[in-house]
């Protein structure tokens, strides 16, 4: 498990998420609690793409800070290896 940061920001219209040590995992959403659910997906798919195509994963870096952000928590990376099994085609 691989534990990076979170930091979310408050809108007008929602809640904006984006984790601080892996470029690109971002989302938004109308609540805290579903910007939290659709960042983890985020963060497990950025993850398993960039193994996909061979890249190593970002360190985490716990020193890193948004300094707009009304709140910064830890996000846990889990995945397992059955999410990086090619997929066969049933007819092949």
């Amino acid at each position: 498990m691989l534990t990076y940061k979170a930091a979310f920001r408050f809108l007008t219209d929602g809640v904006h998420a984006e984790v601080l040590d892996f470029p690109g995992a971002m989302t938004c959403a109308a609540t805290i609690e579903e910007a939290r659910r659709l960042l983890a997906s985020a963060l497990v798919d950025m993850a398993e793409t960039s193994l996909l195509n061979g890249e190593s994963l970002p360190t985490p870096n716990a020193s890193l800070t948004a300094t707009d952000a009304d709140i910064e928590e830890p996000i846990h990376l889990l995945l397992t290896a059955a999410s990086h099994v090619a997929r066969i085609p049933q007819n092949a």
